[in-house]
């Protein structure tokens, strides 16, 4: 077994498109549409699906938005630099939540951006993660 792809639902597919590929670097692998049950899938990523984990994002036709929920957390996605990825993601005008630095009680450097349908995405300072040696021991 594998994780294939986690899925959001967006109010408009190309601005999160946009989004995903012009601020985080993704690259859109797939869309489709399906008339019949009135939505369109893309599915984007860093690796093709058959190598890696991607995002799903689902676009149902003429719905706008949606509300995020207390269940949802965050994406994670991992970065060289903490705060040179928040200030190139700000440069492209996106909103960040937490600036870059140590999260509490650890030592990983991280922050937040938000998407353009208010997700959270979380960057992760590459070779910080307090939890890989933790993990390895």
């Amino acid at each position: 077994m594998r994780l294939l792809h986690t899925m959001l639902r967006v109010g408009d597919l190309d601005r999160s498109i946009d989004f995903y590929t012009r601020v985080l670097g993704m690259t859109l692998l797939r869309r489709k549409d399906y008339p019949d049950g009135k939505f369109t899938l893309a599915f984007l990523g860093y690796e093709p699906e058959d190598r890696a984990a991607v995002l799903e994002l689902t676009y149902n036709w003429g719905v706008d938005r949606y509300e995020i929920g207390t269940g949802y957390g965050h994406i994670a996605i991992e970065v060289d630099d903490a705060a040179a990825a928040c200030t190139a993601a700000a440069d492209k005008g996106v909103r960040i939540l937490r600036p870059a630095g140590p999260m509490a009680n650890g030592s990983t450097v991280i922050a937040f951006v938000e998407d353009p349908d208010g997700y959270p995405i979380e960057f992760i300072q590459k070779g910080t993660a307090g939890w890989v040696k933790e993990w390895a021991e």
